[in-house]
């Protein structure tokens, strides 16, 4: 049975599916579409319109590349401002032509570089955080492989959340917790049991609805995720924008809530 720790080095391989594996796999009739219309384009994130079976959806998915090119030319799979706010016109654009939106995730987070800095990464996200939040369209993310602090979450808060079995979803990078809490990097064995990163944690936490079995082929996986994406987006379509919105507030309000002593109990709050 893998470790935390096992699942960790499994995803950070390079011979995992990267999120443009699982995007050419679900999605047909693709239309890529480029730029922030601010700053630039960001290959980390490939955005755009197309068709998952019969339904049409909009897409955000980050993408850390395969050979090295790639993978240098898209930050190792680290959006910079511009890749959030791409996906953020994508988003608002599904909103306006009442698309469904398909987020998918595996970034060890946001580039950290200083010209992502003074562009604007932390409002980038942060403006991702709340514009999702209130989107009046269902969304849905899968976490793929390493779903890293804020840079994931900048596409994760939708109404529904799938991870692939071996995928981890943290707050911050088990090695950065490392660095911080004992100042030890070398400590990230440690720190990724502590985290609680893996798929089955976050299944048991509420953070995941749905978890996918990595013990097939990506094709066959891919149908299953596709049938269930199908499922989920044609029954959330049918709710209505205040229904969708009420679920979706809920549905974060009730992280960390607990019960104690027959008292549900929020954390944080008395």
């Amino acid at each position: 049975m893998m470790t935390a720790y096992d699942k960790l080095k499994f995803v950070r391989a390079g011979a995992h599916p990267t999120g443009g594996d699982y995007l050419n796999a679900l999605i047909t009739d693709r239309v890529d579409l480029g730029g922030d219309r601010k700053f630039g384009e960001d290959k980390a994130i490939i955005s755009g319109i197309g068709k998952l079976g019969k339904i049409s959806v909009a897409y955000a998915v980050i993408d850390k590349g395969h050979t090295l090119e790639e993978k240098m030319e898209k930050n190792f799979g680290c959006p910079k401002p511009e890749g959030y706010r791409k996906a953020l016109r994508i988003f608002k654009m599904a909103e306006k032509f009442h698309l469904p939106v398909l987020c998918i995730v595996d970034t060890l987070g946001a580039y950290c570089g200083s010209d992502g800095e003074e562009r604007g990464q932390g409002e980038a996200i942060a403006t991702n955080l709340a514009e999702m939040m209130a989107l009046k369209t269902p969304i849905i993310t899968i976490i793929t492989g390493e779903g890293g602090s804020g840079g994931a979450l900048a596409l994760a808060v939708a109404d529904r959340v799938y991870m692939t079995e071996n995928a981890v979803f943290s707050v911050i990078t088990p090695d950065g917790c490392a660095s911080i809490l004992w100042k030890d990097s070398s400590r990230m064995a440690e720190a990724v049991e502590c985290l609680k990163v893996t798929s089955s944690d976050m299944l048991n936490f509420g953070v995941c609805e749905k978890v996918f079995p990595e013990d097939d082929s990506l094709e066959e996986r891919c149908r299953k995720i596709s049938e269930s994406l199908t499922e989920e987006f044609t029954s959330l379509k049918k709710l209505s924008n205040n229904q969708l919105l009420d679920n979706r507030y809920a549905r974060f309000r009730k992280f960390g809530s607990y019960e104690e002593k027959g008292k549900f109990v929020i954390l944080g709050h008395k």
